[in-house]
């Protein structure tokens, strides 16, 4: 069984993922796992795909004639996954919005060799004030070696610095 991970783009309406699905299963492929969201009229997903080696190449030319319906697909071959040397940290992230914040936090994650597993944001208005707080929920793949006391005092450096409340979290 080959796997692939796809990407598709589509302005967001009814039916998109039907069309993918239907598109998949008319050759032969196992729907496997997926993330799927909506923005700003648009729609993106990425996919992972099982499919034989005997309809692979058919899989991958239909899901690319699915352009013609306005669907952009890129496929990728997947590799084989590593063993597990990361354990998942939640983390929570609220404040003041301001450009930069991602940018800010995922340094120091790149600094430890912290993966993002997830990440979501958003902005939102405060509810008394209606000023624009930002906000953030993540997994974060964290290498066994690390200690989470060292990522938990650099993170909360920044956070102090940045005047946002982040929290980390292990959800055993």
């Amino acid at each position: 069984m080959n796997h692939l991970v796809i990407t598709v783009f589509a302005p967001d309406k009814p039916g998109q993922v039907e069309r993918i699905a239907q598109c998949i299963a008319e050759h032969g492929g196992n729907w496997l796992e997926s993330r799927m969201s909506r923005m700003a009229g648009q729609f993106a997903g990425i996919l992972r795909v099982g499919v034989s080696a005997e309809t692979y190449e058919e899989l991958v030319d239909a899901l690319k004639r699915l352009e013609t319906e306005g669907i952009r697909v890129l496929v990728a071959e997947s590799g084989i996954e590593q063993a597990c040397t990361w354990k998942p940290i939640a983390m929570d992230l609220v404040g003041n919005d301001r450009p930069g914040i991602v940018r800010d936090i995922t340094k120091v994650l790149t600094d430890h060799e912290v993966s993002l597993e997830r990440l979501v944001t958003e902005v939102r208005p405060a509810p008394m004030s209606n000023e624009p707080l930002f906000h953030a929920e993540a997994i974060l793949a964290v290498p066994l070696t690390l200690s989470l006391e060292v990522l938990q005092e650099r993170l909360e450096k920044l956070a102090d610095e940045m005047l946002v409340e982040l929290k980390l979290r292990t959800d055993e």
